[in-house]
């Protein structure tokens, strides 16, 4: 379990076994004649042979003897800024996730840190010692359940220190929040990471239900049989070709104040994606555990938001289901029903993921009226392909929505991208036989503007965004903080959304 812990006194004084200092290209290091005197006289000649000094996510590590004990210098680097007065928060997030690593492959058990000066990013202390916790949580999270061999377990820093801290309080109030919402991120990994067969419809709203009674959130769960009772079509037929009975959870966190607007998340929860009848090839199915990526994501920030008590009425939407090829599965044309009224022809089994979403949609704008609504959901291939896996795709009509949404975006780490959503595109998802057809004419492409014309339909007038998080929620390469297997996206940016809606 890791643990941060706050003290006045200077790095150089700590009796960890390591001792982190910040560097950027050209920059003087924090006590850098000390280090000189007291631990490595050769500093200087080394950095000046090291071209990587300061670089993000460059580290380099220099064992040393102090007190008859070895100790590890770690230096990384934060960049610099290029056309922006401050740096990016992500270039420190980064550089503590190299750090951790470093650490990791040291088997360093300690690790004492000065926090940069926050005027660096732009930003108030407790924000960065929130994102300095947030990043270290992320960064020590492995998913080892299921390895015997102790050798392959990863050695994480058990005890994080840090330094030179003058307003002791402020600093604990940002680590205090970046524990919480570093639990939720490596919750929601540990649930994608899990085997579908163990983490299937019932286990995941079993989740919820647990997480409900831990924080006193309401929770509605609807089974099977109430489904398909209250007329959600895209949901029952999706979950049709399962012996897994399909699950609507409903979480609700509702603040003191008064007057307060309503916020509903809603997320996708397809716990294994075949794709049905329209089977997918064996390679494009290996990760389709991560299909309920949004799902967990909206759960385990409905976790923290209890936690946390922002002044906005919060509701956690989740449709869970598995789909799967059956002789009940859903068969290309057919024609569903969903909750609001509205028909869509199936033309393609494996563009499922609208059609739960469409149901719990439909759902949160009858029942709870909301001021706004995000859902999350991995629903494209093609997100993926037009923006790889450092931007989560965002689509709305709704231009204050996505403002607030990129200011979240852009002080968590959530990255997101905006792509067009007009008209225009809507002539792709029309069916001559029904409402809606759930995948889009091939004369438009663009598959995940589609597919977010599909879910707009669902909504009325609410102002909405759609993030589909199919490129960021499972194995990004390249940043430090992850590893392969889930990322936890969108988590970090709900949240802050949350707290920070007024």
């Amino acid at each position: 379990m890791l643990t941060i812990k706050v003290f006045s006194k200077k790095l150089i004084e700590s009796e960890a076994q390591g001792l982190v200092f910040f560097t950027r290209p050209n920059e003087p290091i924090l006590y850098e004649e000390d280090i000189k005197k007291d631990f490595f006289p050769g500093l200087k000649l080394l950095f000046e042979q090291q071209k990587q000094v300061g670089i993000v996510g460059e580290t380099i590590v220099i064992p040393v003897t102090k007190n008859q004990k070895i100790i590890y210098l770690i230096f990384a680097g934060l960049g610099k800024p290029s056309m922006q007065k401050n740096l990016p928060l992500e270039n420190f997030r980064r550089a503590l996730g190299s750090v951790v690593r470093a650490a990791e492959s040291r088997k360093i058990s300690s690790l004492a840190l000065s926090l940069p000066s926050p005027e660096l990013f732009g930003v108030e202390i407790m924000h960065l010692a929130q994102t300095a916790t947030i990043a270290l949580r992320m960064a020590s999270y492995h998913f080892d359940l299921y390895i015997s061999d102790s050798d392959r377990k990863y050695f994480s820093p058990l005890e994080i220190s840090f330094m030179e801290v003058s307003d002791v309080k402020t600093v604990q109030n940002g680590i205090d929040t970046g524990m919480i919402i570093g639990q939720a991120v490596n919750q929601t990994r540990y649930w994608i990471d899990l085997p579908p067969s163990v983490l299937t419809p019932p286990e995941l709203a079993d989740k919820a239900i647990d997480i409900a009674k831990q924080t006193g959130l309401k929770i509605t769960v609807f089974g099977e049989e109430e489904i398909n009772k209250m007329g959600m079509g895209g949901l029952a037929a999706v979950s049709s070709g399962s012996y897994q009975d399909c699950r609507f959870a409903i979480l609700e966190y509702r603040t003191q104040k008064k007057d307060a607007p309503t916020i509903a998340f809603v997320g996708k929860g397809i716990t294994f994606d075949s794709g049905g009848l329209s089977l997918k090839p064996s390679t494009a199915m290996e990760t389709m555990k991560d299909d309920m990526s949004g799902a967990a994501a909206v759960i385990s920030a409905m976790q923290a938001i209890a936690n946390l008590k922002p002044n906005v009425n919060i509701i956690g939407l989740t449709p869970l289901a598995e789909n799967l090829p059956s002789g009940s599965s859903a068969k290309p044309g057919d024609i569903v029903r969903f909750y609001n009224g509205k028909t869509a022809e199936i033309k393609n089994t494996d563009a499922e993921g609208r059609l739960i979403l469409a149901d719990a949609l439909s759902y949160a704008v009858k029942h709870y009226k909301p001021d706004a609504i995000i859902d999350v959901a991995t629903l494209t291939g093609a997100c993926r392909h037009a923006l790889g896996p450092f931007f989560t795709g965002m689509m709305s009509a709704h231009d204050e929505l996505v403002v607030r949404l990129e200011k979240s975006a852009r002080q968590t780490g959530d990255a997101v991208w905006r792509l067009p959503l007009t008209d225009d595109y809507k002539k792709a998802i029309k069916s001559t036989v029904a409402d809606l057809c759930n995948t889009g004419n091939s004369n438009y492409n663009a598959g995940v503007i589609t597919a977010a014309c599909f879910l707009q339909a669902f909504v009325d007038d609410t102002p909405w965004v759609h993030l589909d998080i199919a490129g960021t929620a499972f194995d990004v390469p390249d940043i430090s903080y992850y590893r392969p297997g889930a990322t936890g996206a969108a988590v970090r940016l709900l949240i802050d959304l949350a707290m920070h809606w007024e």
